[in-house]
């Protein structure tokens, strides 16, 4: 576990280093366009798993933080935002009920096992306000089959539904709960016009044609 911070640096530079560019473009429409919904301009938000900030840096908000424990994380994120370097099932040093939101966007794939999600899901829903949500999108297992190991790191398999079921079980009521939401990777594909992307986010149809990633949003209770 001690390389482990210096694997997940080399694996990011591989995988994005040379798409880097287009995918803070597309994320900036996400979070513009989408996202922004679920967050108020004066909310405490976290960016779990946030690898380069490509949601955190954009997305507006009063208060940020970023999780990740790989090394160059910090170096890319915005003036202001507080980077916690840690292993997500620990304790997160923020005070019980202090935040508004918590985002994850193809990080539960990357935990070891059910348990090590449910620590994490338990640290979000402890520090998430009553009524605050959590915001979740992974690569859908059912919709992918063997293509889904193609990535070195993936280790944990979900569905919306398995995911839906353990937040349930930890009193998190789900919101919305959508199987195909955005493509499967942005890696091994050409760039898409930002047009085009906005043109995709208004037209949910289409998410069913393409979209390989789920969408999770769910609100922590009393």
């Amino acid at each position: 576990m001690s390389s482990l911070p210096e694997e997940l640096r080399r694996e990011y530079a591989l995988r994005f280093g040379k798409t880097h560019e287009y995918r803070d473009a597309v994320w900036r429409v996400l979070t513009a366009e989408f996202f922004q919904r679920w967050i108020a301009p004066d909310a405490a938000v976290l960016d779990l798993g946030c690898g380069w900030g490509e949601f955190i840096n954009h997305i507006g908000a009063g208060r940020k933080y970023a999780m990740d424990l790989n090394p160059d994380a910090p170096g890319r994120l915005a003036p202001g935002i507080t980077c916690f370097e840690q292993d997500c099932t620990q304790p997160w040093p923020l005070p019980d009920g202090s935040l508004d939101a918590v985002f994850t966007s193809n990080f539960f794939e990357h935990l070891r096992s059910k348990e090590a999600l449910r620590d994490t899901l338990t640290q979000a829903r402890r520090c998430l306000k009553p009524g605050g949500r959590i915001i979740c999108l992974g690569p859908n297992v059912k919709f992918l089959a063997g293509e889904y190991w193609d990535f070195w790191d993936h280790y944990l398999p979900l569905t919306e539904l398995s995911l839906k079921e353990g937040m349930e079980l930890l009193d998190f009521t789900v919101e919305r709960c959508v199987p195909r939401f955005l493509p499967y990777t942005m890696v091994r594909q050409r760039p898409v016009p930002m047009a085009l992307v906005r043109l995709f986010l208004k037209l949910p149809w289409l998410w069913w044609t393409v979209g390989k990633q789920f969408l999770v949003v769910a609100r922590a209770g009393a």
